[in-house]
């Protein structure tokens, strides 16, 4: 929720990561998706180059249409290489142009420690990333919220039935909360994984990278996701006073009400949520004119000395300049009134 980091281990060190890789891929699928560049209904040709790609793969042959629907559950489900593959030509035209997207949004995302250069994530001299950029990418995909039907989903199958896909992710049927997202494994990556969970409104991210064995990957996601859940909550601020009067200079009001909304939860140790402190900064004063929603100060929610969060202290309503035309209505309103 926050983008806090509740732990790490060697973060930002530069790794092979497998299938994990395919999380960017998914995210520019969800980006088409969202702007109506593309639709799930859309039919997608399988082209040559897609078909050869082999490893982990839905058996895709040269010319076969799918839906992006089915494609989406081919690479969420059974993280295949060839429908990843079709899903990037058919957004982009190639593999090579959505490949520079896929960097292209590292870089707006702060992923500095990422280097594409494949969709599917096959080990490749020069591709690379680290958990912390695989947590950044995972932290955005879960904004679109449609990727968690297709996370979630065990078992399903393709071509009327006759092409099974079993969910790579084997938490799904063991860990409370497990809602998604992508396994990963090759020779130079091992064992790879990027969960996520969410238990109450507390959304968690892992990501493991290089384990030895898959049930290493999945035990110490849990370890992992365990320790989110066992000592860290969300907190809604709360205080006794939300509405502050400030002065207004050469404004047709001397004062204007400044609000603040509490419309994000705090991250606290378990604990720890009582010692919540607030500390309220508010201009002195404003010069007119002051528009609704102009920002008039801010109050930080303090724990100890740390600074957890600060939410902007708003004016409730606009307030007009005073002018020589605004002082002689108000005169002539006063002399004609009863």
């Amino acid at each position: 929720n926050t983008g806090t980091v509740l732990y790490e281990k060697d973060a930002h060190e530069r790794r092979p990561c497998g299938s994990v890789t395919k999380v960017m891929s998914i995210l520019l699928f969800m980006e088409a998706l969202d702007s109506g560049k593309i639709s799930l209904e859309d039919p997608v040709t399988t082209s040559e180059f897609a078909s050869s790609m082999g490893g982990s793969e839905i058996w895709l042959e040269v010319g076969e249409v799918m839906t992006v629907d089915e494609l989406l559950k081919a690479i969420m489900i059974q993280s295949a290489n060839d429908a990843t593959v079709a899903m990037a030509e058919y957004v982009a035209g190639s593999e090579a142009a959505f490949l520079d997207m896929m960097n292209q949004k590292a870089e707006e995302l702060g992923m500095k420690d990422t280097h594409y250069l494949n969709t599917t994530g096959f080990d490749e001299e020069g591709q690379y990333t680290s958990a912390y950029d695989i947590a950044l990418v995972a932290r955005e995909l879960m904004k679109h919220e449609l990727v968690f039907e297709y996370s979630t989903i065990w078992m399903a199958d393709l071509r009327d039935g006759k092409t099974q896909l079993a969910n790579t992710n084997k938490l799904l049927k063991t860990y409370q909360g497990i809602t998604g997202l992508k396994t990963g494994t090759t020779d130079d990556a091992g064992n790879c994984f990027c969960g996520t969970a969410q238990r109450g409104e507390l959304k968690l991210i892992s990501v493991v990278l290089g384990c030895t064995t898959s049930a290493d990957r999945f035990s110490s996601t849990v370890k992992l996701l365990d320790h989110g859940f066992d000592n860290w909550s969300l907190v809604k601020p709360e205080m006794e006073t939300s509405a502050y009067s400030i002065p207004v200079l050469n404004g047709m009001e001397r004062q204007v009400q400044g609000v603040v909304t509490f419309d994000d939860e705090v991250l606290v140790q378990k604990g720890s949520e009582g010692n919540i402190t607030y500390e309220v900064e508010l201009a002195e004063n404003v010069e007119a004119p002051v528009e609704e929603g102009q920002v008039l100060g801010k109050v930080k929610c303090m724990l100890g000395e740390e600074a957890l969060c600060e939410f902007p202290v708003k004016a409730e309503k606009a307030v007009a300049p005073i002018t020589f035309r605004s002082v002689l209505d108000i005169l002539f309103r006063g002399l004609i009134a009863p």
